[in-house]
C-alpha cells in the first residue's frame, strides 16, 4: 500500500520538500527543475486525492496556491527519513555519489 501511495520518481521528492514546510506551487517548480509542469501537477493531485497533501488556493491575481502535508502526510515523515538514510548508506557502501540539486 505504501508503494502504491508514494511510489514513483516524484512523489517522495514532493513529500520531502513539503516536510520542510508549506510550499507555493512556484517554489516546488523551482525545487524540482527536472520534472515537467504536467507531471508535477498530476503528482500533486494524486497526493491530494490520497489525503497526504492539502492544497489551499487563495483568491488573488495571479492565483496563489500553497501545498502542505496533512496529518496523514506527516505520518509518512519517518518512512521518508528512513528511505533517505538507507539510500545514503547504500551509496557509501557502493561508492555512488549523491549529488545535491
Amino acid at each position: 500500500m505504501t508503494v502504491d501511495l508514494i511510489g514513483g520518481k516524484w512523489k517522495p521528492v514532493i513529500l520531502a520538500h513539503l516536510k520542510e514546510g508549506v510550499r507555493r506551487y512556484g517554489e516546488l517548480r523551482r525545487l524540482m527543475p527536472d520534472t515537467s509542469e504536467k507531471m508535477l501537477v498530476q503528482q500533486l493531485r494524486e497526493l491530494e486525492a490520497d489525503g497526504l497533501v492539502r492544497r489551499t488556493a487563495f483568491p488573488t491575481v495571479p492565483p496563489q496556491v500553497e501545498y502542505e502535508l496533512t496529518d496523514e502526510g506527516w505520518s509518512l515523515v519517518p518512512v521518508l527519513t528512513a528511505l533517505y538514510e538507507w539510500g545514503e548508506k547504500r551509496g557509501a557502501r557502493t561508492g555512488l555519489v549523491i549529488q545535491a540539486p
